[in-house]
């Protein structure tokens, strides 16, 4: 007989909401997590660089608590973990016996930087002349701990470079959830104007916005939006708007037919293969993107709502020949707007929270199935 969930607690470990784009996405899904199990057990944890030793511990405290409470035989723990954040990826290091899950939101590793405490984030000296060198180490270290676990991934690309690096993982793909937004215009009845959105840093494109700006048409508007965006040098045609949420974010989106998503090389450690948060939330807004065929931004196209430019055969971190092109193609092509905005809503549909939680139940209960040698 198949797994059955409801007599089931499942620990859930993350980062706390809003706490990066990885809290964002765990929060509606341990929601609807809730529906599937006999008891979910959320421990939130603190970001990147936020974290001292004492606090890992605690959290490693917390969850073998939370084991030890519920019946013997029926706990599963999951676990988020993206770059540098320590107490996701230490809180499940050694637990034996128990059945354990996790998705990498930077792979083909979790963790990246295994000691990235408070007091090392705060020395860039420090915490990279620790973690640079010790990179082969970090990925010997990450196969022993989860190198024969389940291991979810976003995007098709991550799959694979997991499978490459840690190929005695058993390794799932589910698309990056899409969450639930107001419902505001459609593409096509939006200004001519194109959107920037996310948190400012390396590889993320906001760099290229001056280059974009020039090669552009002078009546398609730039708009910004997102934490750190308020820093960015201000030019004509560019409208910044520094973080949004709630009434402002819903007319952030309403605002712009496209979210750009210029991409390139932004990790100088190695390559890695996130899947982007900034094309879910434009898909939760019914918002077509633009994008570079920049990793995982590759399995993009048409019918899940972008427009996707080729790298070539350049420098990664540049932008591909065109793209600006691209982007004002698209942009004064209402018919094409439509398509991809009905496109996008689509997607946003099947990335729902629901159908994603429904994803990792059918996964986890196969897991547990073979882990007890049923099928």
């Amino acid at each position: 007989m198949a797994t059955d969930l409801k007599s089931y607690r499942l620990i859930y470990i993350g980062p706390r909401n809003h706490v990066t784009a990885v809290g964002d996405y765990t929060e509606d899904l341990a929601e609807a997590f809730r529906p599937h199990f006999g008891d979910v057990a959320e421990v939130r944890v603190s970001g990147p660089g936020d974290e001292t030793w004492a606090d890992v511990r605690a959290v490693r405290k917390q969850v073998r608590d939370l084991v030890a409470s519920w019946p013997a035989g029926r706990v599963l723990v999951h676990s988020e973990i993206a770059c540098g954040m320590l107490s996701p990826f230490w809180s499940i290091a050694g637990l034996k016996g128990i059945p354990v899950s996790l998705t990498i939101h930077d792979p083909p590793q979790a963790l990246w930087f295994t000691a990235r405490t408070r007091f090392v984030a705060r020395h860039k000296l420090l915490m990279h002349g620790f973690h640079y060198p010790m990179r082969p180490v970090s990925r010997w270290l990450e196969g022993v701990i989860n190198g024969r676990r389940d291991i979810f991934a976003l995007s098709k690309t991550g799959q694979a470079s997991i499978d490459e690096v840690y190929p005695h993982t058993h390794t799932h793909y589910i698309p990056y959830r899409v969450s639930e937004k107001k419902t505001v215009m459609p593409a096509e009845d939006r200004p001519k104007a194109v959107g920037f959105f996310g948190l400012v840093y390396r590889g993320k494109g906001f760099e290229q916005i001056a280059q974009i700006r020039r090669e552009l048409p002078d009546d398609i508007l730039i708009r910004i939006a997102g934490r750190g965006t308020e820093a960015l040098p201000k030019a004509d045609g560019i409208e910044i708007l520094g973080g949004v949420d709630g009434d402002e974010e819903d007319a952030f989106f309403e605002s712009v037919r496209a979210i750009v998503i210029p991409y390139g090389k932004r990790h100088w450690y190695a390559d890695t293969f996130p899947a982007s948060s900034v094309a879910a939330h434009a898909l939760a807004y019914r918002t077509p993107i633009v994008a570079t065929g920049y990793g995982s931004l590759a399995e993009w196209d048409a019918e899940t709502g972008a427009v996707v430019v080729p790298m070539g055969d350049g420098d990664p971190k540049a932008l591909p020949p065109g793209f600006s092109d691209a982007i004002a193609s698209f942009v004064n092509d209402e018919g094409r707007v439509t398509e991809l905005g009905k496109n996008a809503d689509r997607t946003r549909e099947e990335r729902s929270s629901p159908r994603t939680a429904e994803a990792f139940v059918e996964a986890w209960t196969g897991m547990l199935d073979r882990q007890r040698g049923i099928g």
